[in-house]
């Protein structure tokens, strides 16, 4: 599956949870997804009241500036408080973060082409190529429910291991190919 960007001209299905995903058959996708307890709900909070406020502000869809300035404000703190090492970060231990990699893996070249991706100690950043017959909210359930199970299975707990939502983004052009595979260490 060769790289297929956004065309914003193109049928675009959204989906809400507690983030809207923008889904787009066959398109490439950077997306984020965390740890249960890899924010604090406290600073979490403050920035979803923070944010509705500023998008309240303004008018769907954004404009290029105004989608600049959205992720200057916020999905970069999201991204430095994952950077923090907020919670007790498991998939530092390697054996956890190989469960991550091995569901990563398991439908590569068949739902999806994987290409890159990095597991942190608390958050996961995944840049992929989507089969046109399968839809982001697949894919990410069958990597979340694979390796929650596994990780869970590893350290003899159960429960949630994930926070139910994630970040994602259609990528937008061969630049911007380039800067979300850069900030995804492990590539094809």
């Amino acid at each position: 599956m060769e790289p297929r960007f956004f065309n914003p001209l193109a049928d675009v299905r959204i989906t809400r949870h507690n983030l809207p995903h923008w889904d787009q058959p066959g398109a490439t996708y950077f997306v984020t997804f965390r740890l249960g307890d890899s924010l604090p709900a406290t600073l979490l909070a403050a920035w979803k009241t923070e944010r509705d406020a500023w998008l309240k502000a303004r008018r769907a869809p954004l404009s290029a500036e105004d989608e600049h300035e959205y992720h200057r404000l916020f999905s970069a703190r999201i991204d430095q408080w994952l950077d923090d090492g907020h919670g007790a970060c498991i998939l530092r231990h390697p054996q956890a973060s190989d469960r991550v990699v091995e569901a990563l893996r398991h439908f590569d070249a068949e739902r999806y082409r994987l290409a890159s991706w990095v597991v942190m100690p608390n958050h996961v950043h995944v840049c992929f190529v989507i089969n046109a017959t399968w839809r982001v909210e697949q894919v990410m359930h069958s990597w979340k429910r694979h390796a929650a199970n596994e990780i869970n299975r590893l350290m003899g707990k159960s429960g949630a291991v994930w926070q139910r939502d994630y970040f994602d983004r259609l990528v937008r052009n061969a630049e911007h190919l380039g800067r979300v595979c850069a900030t995804s260490a492990v590539t094809r």
